[in-house]
């Protein structure tokens, strides 16, 4: 018996192990439950709360920039878990090789780095111990660790320093780049367009028309098409069945009785003085010494729209209204009494008193009220007709028996006329598929609409008979282009000196200086490229579009040694600089970090994970 219990014991330890090892595989960091750590990198933990807190920073950077939520499952959809953790290994593969080359700062250069920091500071602008150490606490860190990442951060910064201290490009890329973007062409050039033939194109025959139909099937595709039905009820369609009442459009009147009846409006500018003598005085000198009102304003230190008031009624000015409504315009008034104290007003325009009766608004005023009424009515029966059409109801049933008007559309991207120049109809359409039921949709102007897709058809091209005018242009304009360069061609030989294009009868255009990104109006898109790719002396001939361009490279001159170059090549070396020594730290940083062998414990990122909303 005690020789049986000994082995059933045995045997219950061995099955605990193995359960033991099970868990783990379950994600049981330990027993426990403490983790400390996401991993290591070399004899460099990486702490978990230290990603924990990067991510979360991350996110929250994130937020700000783009002032919305980010969830954690989307941050990592971007992979901002990954880059986080990236960072963190790379830095710890960095504090392993600072640590392994014996790189460090010493205690004083700790201190002053501590106490230069603004967080550790009192309000006389020193080291505040107890502010220092009740920092640390509200952040969860204890001193030894925060001076340890300090001593961590420098020590990385003076490894990087000694990999990419005195690092340069060879000034001559540089300068080859200044000269490459800074180099100018010389250039004659000339177009011939199909007014310039020698002999004018042939009629094509529909044999010439199919064959160059079937060998540039690609310039004459069709964009995918939706064949659409619609049907479509607007408060235009309603408004016939509209009444109304004689109260409403009196009161309507009423309402706006500002707008129909106005008194005569003055456009008027006024400068107004501090005193009566200065007024008395700018107004003895428009009278004596010749001066004006302009030169008034500008003595003042003002603009025209600084004295400027705009359209005013007569009741708007107080006491200055009665002489400035009875000057004329160009007339300058006063001194008058203002707001603002003794002014000067000039009058620069008569606006004529308004007055349109009731019946002369009421065509108007039933328009608009009428169309308001058709808008509420097309809102009230869209309820209904959605509900018909759940029902089951076809929108050629519709048509029949409401006020809806049936149609049909071949939608494309591009489409704009009739119900397509609605944005919303547009927006419904592109998301449109055949699985999709009719259902009622609201426009901007307050109608509604119901569609169906009929048929999908993807790009494609366009059938021969339809496509033959278009044909026959491309065909006429490959032809010009083919007959042209021929005429071009044969000219290049006599095209060497300054009055060759002359002298062929050509109207030669001199461009002088021009740089790379020039833009030279008349001329096929990559003209500047094939210029810049010419020698000296040069002459070639350059297709375009119905056209071709004769060019001449004249003379090349390069990038001087201006104020503004030299400047450009400056910074120029910097950028080329900085790019190289981040390209260089950045080899030697997977270096380290291949070399370190990072060891990270999914299971602990994974627990960080969920800690994430």
């Amino acid at each position: 018996m005690a020789k049986g219990s000994s082995i059933s014991k045995t045997a219950v330890w061995i099955l605990m192990g193995l359960l033991i090892l099970g868990l783990g595989g379950f994600g049981a960091v330990n027993l426990s439950g403490n983790v400390r750590s996401i991993g290591t990198v070399g004899d460099k933990i990486i702490p978990i709360d230290k990603y924990a807190r990067d991510l979360s920073q991350e996110i929250r950077a994130i937020e700000a920039q783009t002032g919305q939520q980010l969830p954690f499952a989307q941050a990592q959809q971007i992979g901002l878990d990954r880059a986080v953790l990236q960072r963190l290994v790379r830095n710890r593969a960095l504090d392993h090789e600072a640590a392994t080359l014996g790189l460090s700062i010493g205690d004083e250069s700790l201190r002053q780095e501590i106490i230069q920091i603004a967080a550790f500071q009192g309000i006389d602008g020193e080291f505040d111990r107890e502010g220092y150490r009740f920092a640390l606490q509200q952040a969860g860190q204890s001193e030894a660790a925060f001076e340890t990442s300090l001593r961590e951060e420098a020590s990385r910064t003076l490894l990087q320093r000694a990999v990419i201290g005195g690092i340069k490009m060879p000034e001559a890329y540089a300068r080859t780049l200044v000269n490459y973007v800074n180099e100018k062409r010389s250039f004659t050039w000339t177009s011939l367009s199909a007014e310039d033939l020698t002999a004018p194109i042939g009629t094509p025959t529909d044999a010439d028309l199919r064959a160059f139909y079937d060998e540039n099937n690609d310039q004459f595709m069709l964009p995918a098409t939706k064949m659409i039905t619609y049907a479509w009820l607007s408060p235009d369609a309603m408004i016939d069945d509209i009444e109304v009442p004689q109260e409403e459009l009196q009161q309507a009147y009423d309402d706006r009785a500002d707008e129909y009846i106005q008194p005569e409006r003055r456009l008027v500018e006024r400068l107004a003085f501090a005193d009566q003598e200065a007024a008395d005085q700018a107004a003895a000198s428009l009278e004596v010494d010749g001066t004006t009102f302009n030169a008034l304003v500008q003595e003042r230190g003002l603009e025209l729209s600084d004295v400027d008031l705009g359209d005013v009624a007569q009741s708007d000015l107080n006491a200055a209204g009665d002489a400035v409504f009875a000057a004329e315009v160009g007339d300058i008034v006063g001194p008058l009494a203002s707001d603002l104290g003794p002014a000067l007003f000039r009058v620069n325009g008569v606006l004529p008193a308004q007055n349109v009766t009731f019946e002369e608004a009421r065509a108007d005023l039933q328009g608009e009220l009428a169309t308001a009424r058709a808008v509420r009515a097309v809102e009230a029966r869209a309820q209904d007709l959605d509900d018909q059409l759940a029902g089951g109801a076809t929108l050629e049933q519709l048509a029949e028996e409401t006020k809806m008007t049936l149609g049909t559309i071949a939608w494309t991207q591009d489409s704009s006329d009739g119900i397509a120049g609605y944005g919303d109809f547009r927006q419904e359409a592109a998301a449109l598929s055949a699985g999709d039921f009719p259902k009622i949709n609201q426009l901007d102007d307050g109608g509604i609409y119901a569609m169906r897709l009929d048929e999908e058809l993807p790009e494609r091209p366009e059938p021969f008979e339809d496509a033959k005018g278009a044909v026959r242009t491309a065909w006429q304009a490959e032809q010009t282009v083919q007959q042209l360069n021929a005429q071009a061609t044969a000219l290049l030989t006599s095209l060497g000196s300054d009055a060759s294009f002359e002298a062929a009868g050509l109207d030669a255009v001199i461009e002088q200086d021009q740089t790379r990104n020039g833009f030279i109006e008349g001329t096929p898109e990559n003209f500047m490229s094939e210029v810049f790719a010419m020698n000296v002396g040069d002459v070639t001939v350059l297709p375009g579009d119905g056209s071709v361009v004769i060019v001449r490279l004249d003379s090349i001159t390069a990038a001087g040694d201006s104020a503004a170059n030299a400047a450009l090549l400056e910074q120029v070396s910097q950028q080329l600089n900085q790019t190289l020594a981040q390209d260089i730290f950045a080899i030697y940083s997977d270096d380290v970090v291949r070399r370190a062998g990072p060891q990270i414990d999914q299971r602990a990122v994974q627990a960080v994970h969920v800690n994430f909303p």
